[in-house]
């Protein structure tokens, strides 16, 4: 790898618990293939492994995981591995457990007693004796259950040594309470970005009043979510990329930044000129017209 360069860093730090990040960093969703998972081309090795090398480069000190990020020929943590170890001491790595998949690629869901067989593949597959942040991912069929079984097993395995520090995914204040009167939580992983819904809104708001970091995830893909951006672009979102000299994504991206010190975002992609666009948004800062134009956008209506 090159020398590292302080590009992720413009848009300042955040803290994991004891663990500082800089607020861009890098989801791994994308490493194996042209589409998440099983569909679309599958990725050249090596290209994906530069990208991880070019991204620690450019500062980028937070990667998003999951053993789950496989293809036919691609795993996302073996990449990771390969490209990064040994890791830097400065790299926070987090995972995501309860969803799984079987070597068919299957979907399935684990029970609170196989948290640990899904925590320690992560280990295997990135070579640690311990994950940084393990972030339970709630299934949508218990988008509004309780999670206290699941998250209390998580919190087991941490008072084990398996896993330092944990967070919830795709979760309700109400799970969010929850978690937080079993174990310490460190992180809100949700979807979020222009069109979000008010829900969402006070959500990201509740983690700031908690000091709590709200990590972004398809602030670029928003409702294209894993197919990722819909082909229809909102004409203000153009409009306002147009005035910068930037992308859409780079918008979109710096739009959910500005929601707050507290919001951490995590792009990913296969591509390394994608990569230093992301890295780059850092350097971007919307007007307040601007933000509140991106704002008054609704996810589902015309635009």
């Amino acid at each position: 790898m090159g020398p590292r360069t302080n590009t992720a860093a413009a848009t300042g730090t955040w803290r994991l618990g004891d663990l500082t990040v800089n607020r861009v960093g890098f989801g791994a969703m994308r490493l194996t293939g042209t589409a998440p998972f099983d569909r679309g081309a599958p990725r050249d090795r090596e290209r994906s492994i530069g990208v991880l090398r070019r991204a620690i480069e450019l500062g980028v000190n937070h990667i998003d995981t999951a053993a789950f990020y496989f293809s036919a020929t691609r795993s996302a943590n073996e990449l990771i591995n390969r490209a990064l170890a040994p890791y830097p001491e400065d790299l926070v790595i987090t995972t995501k457990v309860w969803p799984g998949r079987d070597p068919s690629g299957a979907w399935w869901w684990a029970t609170p007693a196989q948290l640990r067989g899904q925590v320690e593949e992560n280990l295997r597959q990135l070579g640690r004796d311990h994950l940084d942040v393990v972030n339970l991912r709630v299934p949508p069929s218990r988008r509004h259950g309780s999670i206290g079984e699941h998250f209390g097993a998580l919190a087991e395995l941490r008072d084990a040594g398996l896993i330092r520090h944990l967070g919830i995914s795709n979760v309700t204040s109400g799970q969010l309470a929850e978690a937080r009167a079993i174990a310490p939580v460190v992180c809100v992983q949700n979807p979020y970005g222009v069109g979000e819904l008010s829900e969402d809104r006070a959500l990201l708001r509740l983690c700031g009043e908690l000091g709590l970091a709200f990590v972004a995830f398809f602030a670029i893909a928003g409702s294209g979510r894993e197919a990722g951006p819909a082909a229809g672009e909102s004409e203000a979102v153009r409009a306002v990329a147009r005035a910068h000299g930037v992308s859409v994504a780079q918008v979109r991206l710096a739009w959910t930044l500005q929601q707050g010190p507290h919001v951490l975002a995590i792009p990913g992609t296969g591509d390394p000129d994608h990569l230093a666009q992301n890295v780059a948004v850092g350097t971007l800062r919307l007007s307040e017209a601007e933000m509140a134009r991106l704002t008054s956008l609704r996810s589902g209506r015309a635009q």
